[in-house]
């Protein structure tokens, strides 16, 4: 019996929260009109380049049971990272006749162009991670090439990390990016990329635009 709504969340990595997701989320269950619908929340702390994951595997049970109805989430990218996972994905649900929320997309896969547009925004997102990463390693090569080297720095000192190298490690942490990704693309250790996150937000670096 398909009684449930399946409302799913993710975060990277156990620093971040998924506070920015939550209010379009719970925005939506308010405005659901079957107020006796089943709402299970599904929260997993894990990189979306893997469909491995606590929460989602219990969630993927409960689909393969045939007890979800509806899959609601914040974004695509929320669901998995890769065009080949959430190509999967978009068929197996279409398959057990769950219908699939998007709710920054407005994704709707009960139809053909919904999954046209699904499977189009997969790839495009797929695409845009592998390049950004492969522009970061080359740039890293660049600026070893040229004698550039990374280490650690005392506090309120910045001497060894690039800011180009600080304003990347910001820029992949808000993209959710798992610290351990962070620090293999700019060649830096995950101590010191916590350090380095820490210092920006104590304001004892200041990166300007």
């Amino acid at each position: 019996m398909k009684d449930i709504i399946a409302i799913y969340a993710r975060v990277s990595s156990s620093p971040q929260s998924i506070k920015s997701q939550r209010p379009d989320l719970e925005k939506w269950i308010k405005a659901y009109t079957d107020k006796d619908a089943k709402i299970k929340w599904f929260i997993d702390t894990k990189s979306g380049k893997t469909m491995d994951r606590p929460a989602w595997n219990r969630l993927q049970t409960l689909i393969d049971a045939n007890r979800v109805v509806k899959l609601v989430c914040w974004r695509l990218d929320r669901l998995g990272r890769t065009a080949s996972g959430l190509t999967k994905l978009f068929e197996e649900l279409n398959q057990k006749k769950v219908q699939l929320v998007s709710i920054k997309e407005g994704i709707d896969l009960n139809t053909t162009a919904g999954r046209l547009i699904a499977n189009v925004l997969a790839s495009v997102a797929a695409y845009d991670n592998e390049v950004r990463t492969e522009r970061i390693v080359a740039g890293q090569a660049v600026a070893r090439a040229k004698g550039k080297t990374w280490g650690g720095s005392k506090k309120g000192v910045l001497h060894k990390h690039s800011i180009e190298q600080v304003k990347q490690i910001v820029k992949m942490k808000k993209e959710n990016e798992k610290v351990s990704v962070i620090a293999k693309t700019v060649g830096i250790n995950r101590p010191d990329i916590y350090r380095i996150l820490k210092r920006v937000r104590d304001g004892e670096i200041k990166l300007r635009a």
